[in-house]
């Protein structure tokens, strides 16, 4: 049993319903998805090293076994600059979790005007199906989004692209290179094989999946478990 299935079925015998976002962004990347530069502290002198480690600017989020809606309770601070703004975030975010696993995640600050969404979602008839959209604050309502039955082909990831109402944020625009759609077809054609090879993950959410130039990056995700019938 490789690394990753080891993960899920710890999680699962935990009786847990979701992975960390540091957890399901180790799920992505172990599959050659792209992901932020992040590593996971749990105290200050960890929270030093991470930072030397990566570079300001940053981004340093809450994170916990039991925590979804990072944003939502206050637990994402987006531009951190210096030591004292560092600090401040960790000691703050920490503060604000009861959790009994709370840790921090400090990751890179990836610059990128453009926000995408891609992901999985189990359909109790048609198994695996993959999601592409307009990602950001804007997924939910928006709803700009377009669906496939896993497995897909490079063909299936570009007619999605196509499909969506805002996809000619994908071309060249107001001096933006156009996405990297190899890469972008690669990402949405492997969290199609994410679900068909293990039946323990119920979603992946890929949101925001921001274009740092022309390369998707996947900047924060979600992967919810369900034990397997």
């Amino acid at each position: 049993m490789n690394q990753i299935h080891v993960l899920i079925e710890n999680a699962l015998r935990q009786d847990r319903k979701i992975l960390t976002e540091y957890e399901s962004k180790k799920l992505l990347s172990s599959y050659g998805i792209p992901v932020t530069k992040e590593r996971l502290v749990h105290n200050p002198s960890e929270l030093r090293e991470a930072v030397r480690q990566i570079g300001y600017p940053l981004v340093i989020k809450g994170c916990s076994s039991t925590l979804a809606h990072k944003t939502e309770q206050g637990l994402v601070f987006l531009d951190i600059r210096n030591d004292q703004e560092a600090e401040a975030a960790f000691q703050n975010a920490m503060a604000r979790m009861a959790e009994s696993d709370k840790a921090v995640l400090v990751q890179e600050w990836v610059k990128g005007r453009r926000e995408l969404v891609a992901g999985m979602t189990r359909d109790p008839q048609f198994g695996p199906c993959v999601m592409f959209g307009l990602g950001g604050i804007f997924t939910e309502v928006l709803k700009d989004i377009s669906f496939r039955v896993a497995p897909i082909e490079k063909r299936d990831a570009l007619e999605m692209a196509g499909e969506i109402k805002s996809h000619k944020i994908l071309d060249k625009v107001r001096g933006m290179p156009a996405a990297n759609m190899e890469t972008l077809c690669e990402i949405l054609i492997t969290v199609g094989r994410i679900g068909l090879e293990n039946p323990g993950v119920k979603e992946i959410d890929i949101n925001p999946l921001i274009l740092s130039g022309a390369d998707p990056v996947a900047v924060d995700a979600l992967v919810v478990l369900s034990p397997p019938l």
